[in-house]
């Protein structure tokens, strides 16, 4: 085992982009949690009966690949990437979803050949349910913000990577429904399991930034636990 590798473990977590790098080499699964908003919306998105396409942020030919596929583009009409503004998106929907940290991830997830999952906090045991099944190892990707984006990723730019409490916290939810199958964690996934609490949204950095601008409904949606049965799993480019 080299010494940057969880490979001991059978669930490893690692942060953002290069967390899908290393952890895409070794596992058969990864997990992408961004809750505040991508993985949030998808599951309150497919829990209806919906579909999502995950499109690379900025990326104007995937949102044109989109739109030929008949998929709704979030941001053109109701739905945005904001987990309120689906809790009534009808069934069967295909909801193009642009995001610069979930959607992108789940792109470049997808290219190591691993199965690719988008969990929450809202989906934590069945996420992980449908990663057992699946056979491991399991790679969980906290998403993590970027320095210079807004929330919703309005921003100019794309800064380095910042660490967030939510994607601690989603990812910690599932470590600790997959140690509940047997499965072994590594330190840094033990560790955010024993992170767990949901009450830290609303006053962590990202759920503040929502609250303060007048979201702090979409804090809400994002911090219940294990009240969806959705597992969106990456197939064909969509998670149904």
């Amino acid at each position: 085992m080299g010494i940057w590798e969880q490979s001991a473990y059978d669930v490893r977590l690692d942060w953002g982009a290069e967390g899908v790098a290393a952890l895409g080499r070794e596992c058969a699964v990864l997990v992408v949690v961004d809750v505040l908003s991508f993985s949030t919306t998808t599951d309150l998105v497919v829990g209806r009966g919906g579909r999502v396409l995950p499109v690379r942020w900025r990326d104007e030919r995937g949102v044109a690949r989109a739109r030929a596929a008949g998929a709704v583009i979030a941001g053109e009409g109701a739905f945005t990437l904001r987990p309120s503004s689906v809790t009534e998106i009808p069934p069967g929907t295909l909801l193009a979803l642009p995001s610069p940290n979930g959607a992108t991830l789940c792109e470049a997830a997808a290219a190591t050949g691993a199965r690719v999952l988008a969990g929450c906090l809202r989906n934590a045991s069945a996420v992980a349910a449908k990663a057992h099944d699946l056979g491991g190892p399991v790679g969980l990707i906290a998403a993590g913000e970027r320095w210079g984006v807004t929330i919703f990723g309005h921003g100019d730019t794309l800064g380095p990577l910042r660490p967030c409490v939510e994607d601690q916290v989603g990812a910690g939810a599932i470590a600790a429904a997959l140690a509940g199958h047997g499965l072994s964690l590594s330190p840094e996934a033990a560790l955010a399991a024993r992170s767990v609490d949901v009450t830290a949204l609303a006053g962590c950095v990202s759920g503040r930034e929502l609250t303060e601008s007048g979201h702090g409904g979409d804090v809400t949606l994002a911090a219940r636990l294990d009240v969806s049965d959705a597992a969106p799993m990456l197939s064909e480019g969509v998670l149904a």
